[in-house]
């Protein structure tokens, strides 16, 4: 059955934190105990099982505070191994109560054996059974009891049919469907609340859970036609091609491919330094020499293998400058209409990084089929002035190009460890100009060599998520 409420009292006052590196610290009324595992669910489990001991100790339900990555967790944990997700806030209220008050019955969650069996495993004592404990099973409870008197069974009347009121009569073209649009919410996966759904006990997932499945929600959608990102600051350094790929990375991996990196520096662009490079040389030049085939209808999909270099891990493609020693292309506002044609043929999403120079024509023709604008900086100060003078450029350009600056996102990336004291300032200087400003955490991983978004940290994957999310609602 489910944990009764009114058996919790404000002692013993628990919380558990799990770290990133497999540590972790139950107190219990104060007194902490340091835990230390090979993975976070063997953590998790050590952690429970100490949590089970002090519930049979104490011979009622106890009331914990778990904080992980996901954020934190309230649980009810009973002395015969069940557990229950409890909100937080209304745990803490609970809890400032001088004594226990009845409260309504929650919603149960079904026990796991699984879980039984493995905090049994792990527990540090194993404690007898005793008068206070109860039948130790893993049925899962029913959500109302069983009467305990015999129901009285009275004669049934009959009540008279009553006219129904007047309906007003409205065209079949108003009728609203009866089918929801909302699906069943999904089970937590992250963090304590995870680990208890993975073995069987129903936990929901937590607001930071919830949080990020929107934002996936965001990048995963589809649009009817190409769509173009434009990250463009006119200063070098200002980490365009960590956004380039980052961007590229998070709509690839959560909306299923489709995605096109295009490096647009009329030099040497350093995109194709920080990527994977494919079986052959390919550059834009060649799709240039190359475009009335790929344009012709005889053309297939795979066809832009030969040109493009695929991320495997990131699963999206790679369109390099030309990167010859020796070249004398001048890219034109032409060149950059037929790459964008053949783009369009063969991707549904293009994220082109921009170079350094903003007065030729091909970068005034990027801009003209750009849909999205990202100004990336860093937390230089030189960096985010560039980017200032960017967004105003293209304020006094003509009515497409103030469009995309008012509705601009801008991504601060810390450069150095330890400053988003200095981010968040620059964020709120650039915060009234454009529709949204968000800043990144320094990650070693993004300073030199192939950029690969699984090997950052999980903060910064998120933090990346979230810009990508802010990027993706302005297709």
């Amino acid at each position: 059955m489910a944990i009764d409420q009114s058996l919790i009292q404000s002692t013993p006052v628990i919380s558990a934190i799990i770290n990133a590196d497999n540590t972790g610290v139950l107190s219990v009324d104060g007194t902490e105990e340091q835990f230390t595992a090979e993975d976070s669910n063997g953590l998790r489990s050590q952690l429970m099982s100490k949590v089970f001991e002090v519930a049979f100790d104490h011979g009622r339900p106890v009331r914990v505070s778990t904080m992980d990555e996901s954020g934190l967790t309230g649980l009810r944990v009973s002395p015969d191994r069940q557990v229950e997700a409890e909100d937080t806030a209304e745990a803490q209220t609970t809890q400032n109560q001088e004594t226990a008050t009845p409260a309504p019955t929650p919603e149960p969650a079904a026990a796991a054996a699984a879980a039984v069996e493995n905090a049994r495993k792990t527990a540090t004592k194993k404690p007898t059974p005793g008068p206070k404990e109860s039948a130790a099973t893993a049925s899962a409870p029913v959500s109302s009891p069983v009467p305990e008197t015999p129901l009285v069974l009275k004669e049934a009347t009959v009540a008279p049919v009553q006219e129904s009121a007047s309906v007003t009569r409205r065209t079949l073209r108003d009728a609203q469907s009866f089918l929801s649009p909302h699906g069943a919410t999904q089970p937590a996966t992250q963090g304590m609340r995870g680990w208890l759904s993975s073995l069987g006990i129903n936990i929901p997932p937590s607001e930071t859970e919830l949080a990020e499945r929107v934002d996936i929600e965001h990048v995963s959608k589809h649009w009817a036609g190409t769509r173009t990102i434009m990250v463009a600051n006119r200063k070098g350094g200002a980490n365009k091609t960590p956004t380039v790929k980052n961007l590229a990375a998070i709509f690839a991996l959560h909306g299923g491919g489709g995605v096109l990196a295009y490096d647009g520096n009329p030099e040497v662009g350093t995109l194709g330094w920080r990527t994977e490079k494919g079986d052959h040389n390919s550059t834009v030049l060649d799709v240039l020499e190359n475009s009335d085939r790929l344009l012709s209808a005889s053309a297939v999909s795979g066809d832009m293998a030969g040109y493009v270099h695929h991320q495997s891990d990131d699963r999206f493609d790679v369109l390099r400058s030309d990167d010859s020693l020796v070249g004398t292309h001048v890219m034109t506002g032409e060149d950059v209409d037929t790459i964008h044609a053949v783009a369009a043929k063969y991707y549904r999403l293009l994220v082109m990084d921009s170079g350094n120079v903003d007065r030729g024509s091909d970068w005034a023709r990027m801009i003209a089929h750009t849909n999205q604008l990202v100004v990336p900086t860093t937390t230089m100060e030189d960096r985010a002035e560039a980017a200032l003078l960017t967004l105003k450029a293209l304020h006094e350009r003509d009515e497409h190009a103030a469009k995309l600056a008012e509705n601009a996102v801008v991504i601060i990336s810390q450069w150095q460890p330890g400053e988003k004291a200095v981010a968040d300032r620059i964020a709120e200087g650039f915060r009234p100009f454009v529709r949204e400003v968000l800043t990144v955490p320094f990650d070693p991983a993004l300073k030199s060599g192939r950029i690969v978004h699984s090997a950052l940290s999980s903060a910064s994957r998120r933090a990346w998520l979230h810009a990508t999310a802010a990027v993706a609602q302005g297709l």
